[in-house]
């Protein structure tokens, strides 16, 4: 209770001045009438809805917007850290917090970056840029399998559970989805009444833990499964192989926030940590894989079926490819996350050292589709780091079909990055199951904030598609995005990358290629 230590010392401060004003001196007056208007701004802060953190530090809170005032370094360093200890893209923070807010992110003088650094990417526009379409463009998620298929927005909110975070920041996330039109995954955590409140599009994620349709023993149970996503909210349903952050290990969930609702919700004991195993029971090999998506997407009704990994080698991919030309099984979409993905809780290590980059991970899969001929049949998502216009666009260009975005998102609801999610003492109450701190989640307010971020974000998007001389995403190609590999040498995508031809690894494997095809296997998943 340390966060209420001010307010406290300044209301007994401001009574005993007072106090001490009547009864003894006037000069008493020097102190009490600051205190008493502290204690006011305090009282005030505790009521006032709009700022998380000043409900949930009154007066104190007030030091991180003189921060933010006196000097924007001082916050960036303090207060916004990235996981790995180095600042967070200072223009990126400011777009999300900006469109949020329903501010104009527009800024003088000129870029941050220093364009001539190696590693440097731009996007090429045209000449003749073309008008920017009245609407954004969706993406129509059904293969030939799917009997429901569901209109994807550009840019959505991706894969965070409840337990992660708190109710109330579920709630605004819904809401915001539900107010702009673009789908919230609901991450492994279960199907809960705060995912389902507000009316939002859902994509249902399915962990290894199998939490909300599982059996006793934490196996996968149809009929539950079936059941829940029978819901109209639920649009998709998604199964996770890996998370970019910890490839290889199952979702943890620490044990201070495993509270008896959450345990319901998961089936689990209270106040233990959870965590998902790092394989499936329910499939060993990528033939079971793909039908087990056919028997989730049958349990569903048809509704659109995909799964989501963080990609490790091609043979892996390739492995998964093969299992559906053999079985004429596939996926509706796969999500692509990238081993720059954050988490609430993983092991350093993993975070920083294992697992393929988004850019490496998004052409992989990208490319194995339209190498084995299937590219047309599953859409493409992509995660990790999606924050601003640019990075939609480009994941466009690399592959994707649309994008999904949990960082900024928690960022648009009031996240400050204090990097306390793990401990269950978010300051903000986005990452906490304490109720004295999620109060300070205001859902109407945080609610507005994230539709607006999206749709400023994608309608910015947009635009520059439209100052690329792309009409749609359909237009988008890996010439328009390019890289400065060397100090005076500067090559497009296109050029930089292998960009396979439709069937080809089925006709004539390129070189480049033809290892990794020939280890892969439709009935293992180990390499050779």
């Amino acid at each position: 209770m340390y966060r209420f230590v001010p307010l406290t010392v300044v209301t007994l401060l401001a009574v005993l001045t007072g106090a001490a004003t009547v009864v003894d001196s006037r000069w008493w007056l020097l102190l009490a009438v600051p205190a008493a208007l502290l204690t006011a701004v305090g009282l005030y802060d505790l009521a006032q809805r709009r700022h998380s953190i000043l409900r949930n530090y009154p007066i104190l809170g007030h030091l991180r917007f003189a921060m933010e005032a006196l000097r924007p370094e001082i916050q960036q360093y303090f207060i916004e850290r990235n996981y790995d200890g180095r600042p967070y893209d200072r223009g990126r923070r400011s777009i999300i917090y900006e469109r949020a807010k329903g501010v104009h992110a527009e800024q003088a003088y000129g870029t941050e970056r220093d364009i001539d650094e190696v590693g440097y990417e731009h996007l090429v526009h045209s000449v003749a840029p073309v008008p920017a379409p009245p609407e954004a463009p969706r993406v129509l998620i059904g293969g030939p399998d799917c009997r429901q298929p569901y209109s994807m927005a550009l840019l959505n909110v991706s894969a965070m559970s409840f337990g992660a975070l708190s109710a109330n920041a579920i709630r605004a996330l819904n809401k915001g989805a539900a107010l702009g039109g673009f789908a919230h995954d609901t991450g492994e955590g279960g199907l809960t009444p705060y995912h389902l409140e507000n009316g939002g599009d859902l994509i249902w994620e399915i962990g290894s833990g199998y939490f909300g349709a599982r059996h006793a023993d934490g196996t996968f149970d149809p009929r539950m499964f079936a059941d829940k996503a029978a819901h109209p909210n639920v649009k998709c349903v998604s199964l996770k192989l890996s998370q970019g952050a910890k490839p290889g290990l199952g979702g943890v969930l620490p044990a201070a926030k495993v509270s008896a609702e959450i345990a319901q919700y998961r089936g689990v004991p209270v106040g233990e940590k959870c965590v998902s195993p790092p394989y499936h029971s329910a499939f060993a090999t990528p033939r079971e894989l793909v039908r087990f998506i056919a028997q989730m997407r049958e349990l569903s009704d048809g509704k659109p079926t995909g799964f989501k990994l963080c990609v490790g080698t091609r043979a892996d991919v390739l492995a998964i490819c093969k299992a559906m030309v053999a079985e004429d099984i596939t996926p509706d979409f796969i999500v692509v996350d990238g081993a720059e993905g954050g988490t609430a809780a993983a092991p350093l290590e993993y975070e920083d050292h294992i697992g393929l980059a988004l850019t490496d991970g998004l052409m992989t899969v990208h490319n194995a589709l339209v190498g084995t001929g299937l590219r047309n049949r599953i859409k493409l998502g992509a995660s990790g780091k999606v924050a601003g216009a640019t990075d939609i666009v480009k994941r466009l260009i690399q592959g994707a079909d649309y994008t999904n975005a949990a960082r900024a998102m928690m960022m648009a609801v009031g996240c400050i990055q204090a990097q306390r999610c793990h401990t269950n003492t978010c300051p903000v109450g986005v990452a906490t199951q304490d109720p004295k701190r999620t109060r300070a989640l205001n859902v109407a307010d945080k609610s507005v904030r994230v539709q607006q971020y999206q749709q400023a974000t994608v309608a910015q998007a947009v635009q520059m598609m439209a100052s690329l001389g792309a009409y749609s995403p359909r237009d988008l190609t890996p010439h328009l995005l390019r890289k400065r590999v060397a100090p005076a040498l500067v090559q497009s995508y296109e050029e930089l990358y292998e960009w396979l031809e439709p069937g080809e690894l089925l006709d004539e494997p390129p070189a480049s290629w033809a290892k990794p095809w020939a280890a892969a296997s439709p009935d293992t998943f180990r390499r050779g």
